[in-house]
């Protein structure tokens, strides 16, 4: 039953002093129509809303809420990806050495456990984005070593890093890759000069004669007779490299993986595939002692890659360096030391 006007003025005139008039009012106003509820910012799209003919863009709770929950559940995702990355020592510890990302540590670790790389050595980055891999290759193998990266992404490489855009799998940018690695001397750093010319001649030969001068007979004998042999030596050498004049490369590196769907078996049936292609393509390059890192994702397929590098590398090592987070599938084989000879069908033999 509602109060009557004069009831209700009374009782207000009594409570003004106690403070207890909002109160009462609040009361009282619980008796009074709701006002309608407010209209949702988000819902602009009336495709969205169930059939029917009270539906409407701005009443409608159901898609309102729907809205709400999913931009709520995006925003939780970020924070929770931007809290990890906080908390990761590697990725702190990257952005204060100024590395490209956390993934340096990861060769870092494979290396300090193989040591693959040495000053002067020529490397193929496979899949090099964002860089970080490339950036300790070109590091380890200074100062006269070379880094191709090769990725589809267009980025950025470090410095004294040599790159190639384009699909790793297209005949065309192996192709690139290939003429690129043909020229000893292309991408490395200029050898500064080591003869210097003076009036008199070359400095060098000025010091050769005075040499000359002051060593006996059978000293310059036994000098000629190491000469020819290491002419002789130089020429067996220049002969393999003819024989394998297209395998100039040290260590081939293969970061390479594809876009994730979620589905397990065909995220890694895509990176076995990845990892052969990384794997045919060092069959063609790798000189012989060089070396393979290739991340995969574990699986079904990854014992028959293990028995196609066996068949290539004096060792093969799984790796799951300790930066890799351990919720992830991934791993990384190492094939330390190719082999002088391989048989062909046994590397590339089916599972």
């Amino acid at each position: 039953m509602q109060p009557c006007n004069h009831h209700f003025a009374r009782v207000r005139s009594l409570l003004a002093s106690t403070g207890t008039e909002p109160y009462l009012l609040q009361r009282f106003r619980l008796t009074a129509p709701r006002p309608p509820p407010p209209t949702c910012p988000l819902s602009t799209s009336s495709t969205s809303l169930r059939a029917g003919p009270t539906s409407s863009a701005s009443t409608s709770p159901t898609h309102c809420s729907r809205s709400i929950s999913t931009s709520g559940a995006r925003y939780s995702s970020s924070r929770r990806w931007t809290d990890r990355q906080r908390g990761d020592q590697f990725a702190r510890a990257a952005k204060v050495q100024g590395l490209k990302s956390r993934a340096a540590f990861k060769l870092l670790q494979i290396n300090d456990r193989y040591r693959l790389f040495k000053p002067g050595m020529t490397v193929v980055d496979l899949g090099f984005a964002p860089g970080s891999w490339s950036q300790v290759a070109i590091d380890l193998t200074r100062p006269r070593g070379r880094v191709l990266g090769v990725d589809l992404i267009p980025v950025q490489p470090p410095k004294g890093v040599s790159t190639i855009q384009g699909d790793f799998l297209s005949p065309y940018v192996q192709g690139e890759i290939k003429s690129f690695l043909k020229d000893p001397d292309r991408g490395r750093l200029r050898r500064p000069p080591l003869i210097f010319d003076t009036p008199d001649g070359p400095l060098d030969h000025q010091t050769a004669v005075l040499d000359d001068a002051e060593k006996g007979y059978l000293e310059r004998e036994s000098q000629i007779a190491a000469a020819a042999a290491a002419e002789e030596a130089e020429a067996q050498e220049q002969e393999q490299e003819e024989q394998h004049r297209d395998k100039c490369v040290d260590v081939v590196l293969s970061d390479m993986l594809m876009n994730t769907s979620g589905n397990a078996f065909r995220d890694h049936a895509g990176s076995m595939d990845l990892c052969r292609a990384a794997l045919q393509f060092s069959y063609e390059t790798l000189k012989v002692g060089g070396h393979f890192v290739c991340k995969f994702y574990q699986g079904a397929e990854d014992k028959a890659l293990e028995k196609s590098l066996k068949a290539m590398f004096h060792k093969v090592h799984r790796e799951k360096p300790e930066s890799s987070r351990s919720q992830s599938k991934e791993a990384y084989f190492v094939g330390v030391k190719r082999l002088a000879k391989v048989d062909r069908d046994a590397v590339f033999a089916g599972p």
